[in-house]
């Protein structure tokens, strides 16, 4: 069970952690260091949601104790708002974060725009030997690492404890179970079985890969979401709002999802580890024992989830590259991910930190770590990013009874090769 720590004793096992840490990144690229000492300010956009970022905020703080000269500022970016406002920034140079907590998605495209600093030679082999391999593959852009893993994630079954018992019934295990659950449930209780998030892309992935298929085909430059399998998973995405065992909405996905679980409306949700402290939070999680995760239900062919998370990159035009470089070892560093699967239930990117006492106690870790182990890894391509618009467009008009599957599909294919242009 997740334990919660005093902002005092927070703060003094983090500057620890600050201690042991590094100061020299080995990067010789804007040494801020004055007399060996390194100075001046570093500006970290940090992408986390209202449950994190006030934990997120004390630990980059922390980093001052080890290098007083060092001012950290702060800034929370909406993780809506984050790739285009930085591509904004990064290109006019004004305003730019030295430090950026990237989706893992976004780190090809600022790379290969030539956006982002290299990793510096000793924490790019830290980051092959000493981090999970699907996330180090995450920070890379051929071949050369750019950013540094913070946190690893993908997607499970949040549901209800007694809402299904009261229902007489377990976690479904496949998309067909889950429609007789969600009967179940509405039968005994009046409410509904499960919210899905018809407004983010990433929530369309385990349909698709539950059908066997993908979004791209990145080795044969071939566009895949039309094909046969992509046009089953926006039909499963329909079928599960038709029949009554799911309820959507076509905006405010999020807020409405966590609203919904929270209160019992809906006995269960499709979310990841960063929706853990936020669910604990709601009335039916008093007991945070009440709340269960499950694996995504399978698809007609097969259960699968993507991999998702975060990763630390320096903004290559930073004129504090060095303190910069220094602050993302120390936010990446074993001390704070442990610090963070304790406080907010998030997965390390170190392998040494799931020996830990505090990750192995963990309930939520407990589960989303094999989870993490079967999700699927993503093309790592500069256009994964842009290619979430206009699915997500296409997802909702599916969800949404806008389009049919059909024309949703296709329509998904012909602007993916638009952007991916040559791919067939």
């Amino acid at each position: 069970m997740r334990r919660g720590i005093a902002a005092t004793a927070l703060v003094a096992a983090l500057a620890l952690a600050a201690t042991a840490c590094s100061g020299d990144s080995g990067n010789d690229n804007g040494d801020t260091k004055a007399g060996g000492e390194l100075t001046g300010t570093v500006t970290w956009w940090d992408t986390s949601n209202d449950a994190e970022k006030a934990s997120f905020q004390k630990i980059a703080e922390a980093f001052t104790a080890k290098h007083p000269k060092v001012t950290v500022k702060y800034v929370n970016v909406p993780y809506g708002d984050a790739q285009n406002k930085a591509k904004n920034a990064f290109t006019s140079g004004s305003e730019a974060p030295d430090v950026i907590r990237a989706d893992v998605g976004w780190v090809a495209d600022f790379a290969s725009l030539g956006y982002l600093d290299e990793v510096p030679a000793e924490t790019a082999k830290k980051v092959d030997t000493e981090f999970l391999p699907q996330a180090a593959a995450s920070g890379k852009y051929e071949g050369k690492t750019y950013a540094v893993p913070q946190v690893i994630d993908t997607l499970g079954l949040f549901y209800n404890k007694k809402m299904l018992a009261d229902a007489g019934v377990k976690p479904p295990t496949t998309l067909e179970e889950l429609k007789t659950v969600s009967a179940a449930i509405k039968a005994k209780t009046g409410k509904a079985g499960l919210y899905l998030r018809g407004d983010d892309s990433y929530w369309f992935l385990p349909l698709i890969y539950g059908e066997g298929g993908d979004l791209v085909d990145a080795k044969t430059k071939t566009v895949t979401v039309d094909n046969a399998a992509g046009v089953k998973a926006f039909k499963a995405a329909r079928d599960l709002v038709t029949s009554g065992a799911a309820i959507t909405n076509a905006t405010d996905g999020w807020v409405n999802m966590q609203t919904a679980f929270k209160s019992g409306e809906v006995a269960m949700m499709i979310n990841g580890p960063w929706a853990v402290a936020d669910s604990y939070a709601g009335d039916q999680f008093k007991d945070k024992a009440n709340l269960g995760v499950a694996a995504v239900p399978a698809g007609s062919v097969k259960a699968g989830a993507p991999q998702g998370g975060h990763d630390l990159a320096v903004y290559a035009g930073s004129k504090n590259r060095t303190a910069a470089h220094a602050f993302v070892e120390y936010m990446t560093s074993q001390e704070v991910q442990v610090q963070s699967a304790k406080d907010l239930s998030l997965l390390p990117t170190r392998t040494a930190a799931y020996e830990q006492p505090d990750v192995k106690a963990g309930e939520m870790v407990q589960f989303f770590k094999p989870a993490v182990d079967k999700a699927v890894e993503r093309a790592w391509i500069p256009e994964n990013g842009s290619l979430f618009e206009p699915l997500k467009v296409e997802y909702t008009k599916a969800v949404t009874g806008a389009a049919s599957p059909e024309d949703a599909a296709k329509a998904a294919g012909v602007e993916f090769r638009k952007i991916l242009k040559g791919w067939k």
